[in-house]
């Protein structure tokens, strides 16, 4: 992983800022500055503190007679530009992370010494800063980093102090430094001995951190591998009365789980395994910290500084933190019954009530143990014999251990099939989409003895298996007053060269009348890495509307905005996104391999999807002519697309 602008990153693209201004190169080792602090979109304010921070990160402990010598947790965390950085896709031989807060004299001096660290060691190192302060704020660790010299330098923004929390750092100023072969601690603390709280000598005697980097990289053993950090106490949310008393594993942990997690981690669902008693818990705890530093989990990828979006499954900074504190205290158990071992009610057979019509797959589909399985197209025939509108459409997966997405798309008499599309798409489900009914006083048109075609794509899970997936069909008892729709900024001339960490491409798509947006679904393969829809309206404003700086194949998410978006005609929709088709990408199934559009994972799409109602033109006084419609009843929605 990188942790500069050439890293595996995603968000919002600024193109006034090179990868050469973003990255700080040091030899064999890379330094990233990290915030702690919830961060402001699209701010530089990059404090010398958010440097220190980073570098902590990698090697700060709560008590540094703990955690020295120890492997450096992966994680993940945006930078103060909204880029995506993972540890285990840094550069260099060696990762140093610097943890800093705005303000902090120590930390603001330490600034040169991290630069003229970066320089002696070139790409032999690279250099991290993480702000690890909460709330965290953007636009002072950019202000900051102005001031220091780092204004093109991302800062790490360790909103919900998780990291800090993990390695246990204290202390801003605290530098670790990571070996990326097997991500071994081989240094923390202090950069040298010459600051201190409130004291300063006139140069350093000791010169720890250059000392440990020069020994490692020459292969010999590192003569000091731990000293104290000396900066700016770092403040923690209150969890309990005492920064060290026990998590309540009845009180803090289990509802947490119950509430946030056992939707998906219980028995027959999507999860791989069900939370239902404090044993799985305490088993894996250990992984409980680990998906909330990477943020794997709760599976929610976009930047919470761009749109306001309705059903997100995000934790609150307390949650988060109570969770890193019950892992680093051995995950105890309190007196008192536990809320896991009670059932949680089962769910539903049809979470939006029983459908006007239930279609099945016409046979049982047969999935073999191992394998890549290539996509099913299986044709069934509507059992509606008129026309009607659709309030929801829902894929009821057969078996959720096995069914990777379904869709569902009609054809009838009216309905265009357009670059290579199969009709009107009516239906999706993939990991982590629940059913939903389509916004109010919208409908999905579907003409009357319509053929339908499922794409099914089916992955092993090592034993065989079967399926027999359903499809619920909800009619409307009238006409709504808007057709919803479904748009893409599409780009099918792909070509991904082999090794490229970001392939940057782009699609366009313009409304051509006055419309209400309602979701935006980005769409990528394996080697998807970030996406971003930008609008630019009439007017020549610009907007962020969402941002998704780690694009995850294995969520499939729509995002549906809190209150529906009006889009004057002639809006663009600009979506920009890229591709990690690196060896450092976990999923990248070839590297070497030149990568362009096709069905199959292995290959690559780039789809902006839109969901969106045009608003009805109003009516034409008398003895004018009445405009045209802009789609017949039933027309694909999907054949508006911007063209490659």
């Amino acid at each position: 992983m990188k942790l500069d602008l050439r890293s595996n990153m995603g968000g919002v693209f600024n193109p006034s800022l090179s990868n050469a201004q973003r990255a700080l190169p040091v030899g064999r080792w890379t330094f990233f500055l990290t915030t702690v602090s919830p961060v402001t979109p699209m701010k530089r304010h990059t404090s010398l503190l958010s440097v220190l921070v980073a570098a902590a990160l990698g090697l700060g402990a709560v008590a540094p007679s703990t955690h020295a010598a120890k492997e450096m947790p992966n994680f993940l965390l945006l930078d103060d530009f909204g880029k995506a950085h993972e540890l285990h896709r840094a550069d260099g031989k060696v990762a140093v992370f610097f943890f800093t807060g705005v303000g902090c004299p120590i930390a603001r001096k330490s600034v040169g010494k991290l630069k003229t660290l970066k320089e002696h060691f070139g790409n032999d190192i690279s250099l991290h800063i993480i702000d690890s302060e909460a709330p965290g704020d953007n636009a002072a660790v950019q202000k900051e980093a102005a001031e220091l010299g780092f204004a093109n330098f991302p800062v790490l923004m360790d909103s919900h102090q998780a990291l800090a929390l993990a390695l246990g750092v204290e202390r801003t100023a605290e530098v670790v430094a990571v070996d990326t072969k097997d991500w071994s601690i081989l240094y923390r603390g202090a950069i040298d001995d010459q600051l201190a709280e409130g004291a300063e000598k006139p140069a350093p005697t000791s010169n720890y951190l250059q000392d440990a980097l020069t020994a490692h990289l020459a292969g010999q053993a590192v003569a000091t591998p731990r000293t104290a950090a000396k900066g700016c106490l770092i403040a923690f949310e209150k969890t309990t009365s005492a920064a060290d008393a026990p998590i309540s594993y009845t009180k803090q942990i289990a509802p947490v789980l119950r509430e946030k997690c056992a939707t998906c981690h219980r028995e027959n669902d999507i999860a791989p395994f069900s939370f239902s008693s404090y044993t799985v818990a305490k088993r894996k705890a250990r992984m409980i910290e680990e998906v909330l530093l990477t943020q794997r989990m709760p599976p929610w990828h976009a930047d919470p500084h761009f749109g306001q979006f309705s059903e997100v499954p995000s934790l609150t900074t307390q949650e988060t933190q109570n969770l890193i504190r019950w892992v680093e205290q051995g995950a105890p158990q309190d007196a008192g019954a536990d809320p896991l071992a009670e059932p949680l009610a089962p769910a539903p057979d049809w979470p939006l009530g029983q459908p006007d019509y239930v279609i099945k797959l016409p046979q049982v589909e047969e999935i073999p143990a191992t394998g890549v399985l290539p996509y099913r197209h299986i044709r069934i025939p509507s059992p509606i014999a008129e026309d009607v509108w659709l309030d929801a459409t829902v894929i009821k997966p057969g078996n959720r251990k096995v069914v990777h997405h379904a869709i569902v798309y009609a054809k009838f008499p009216g309905a265009i099939n357009e670059e290579g599309f199969r009709g009107v798409k009516i239906a999706g489900w993939a990991p982590g989409r629940g059913p939903v009914r389509l916004p109010e006083n919208t409908g999905v048109f579907l003409g009357k003895n319509a053929q339908l075609e499922v794409e099914i794509h089916y992955t092993t899970n090592g034993t065989p298996q079967t399926d027999q997936t359903e499809i619920g069909l909800y009619v409307l008892k009238k006409k709504p007053e808007f057709a919803y729709r479904t748009g893409m900024a599409i780009k099918i001339a792909l070509n991904i060269p082999p090794g490229e960490p970001d392939a940057r491409t782009e699609a366009n798509y313009t409304f051509r009348h006055d419309s209400i947006l309602y979701t935006l679904t980005p769409h990528m393969h394996v080697r998807g890495s970030w996406m971003n829809y930008e609008a630019i309206f009439p007017d020549g404003r610009h907007e962020t509307l969402l941002s998704v700086p780690r694009y995850d194949f294995n969520w499939q998410t729509a995002y549906r905005f809190a209150e529906p978006r009006r889009i004057p005609a002639g809006t663009k929709i600009v979506v920009t996104g890229a591709f990690d088709n690196s060896s450092k990408n976990p999923f990248n199934p070839d590297p070497t391999k030149q990568v362009r559009w096709g069905q199959q994972s292995w290959d690559e799409m780039f789809i902006g999807y839109l969901g969106y109602a045009e608003i009805p033109a109003p009516a034409a006084s008398p003895g004018t002519t009445p405009p045209a419609a802009s789609a017949t009843p039933g027309a694909n929605p999907e054949a508006a697309i911007a063209r490659p």
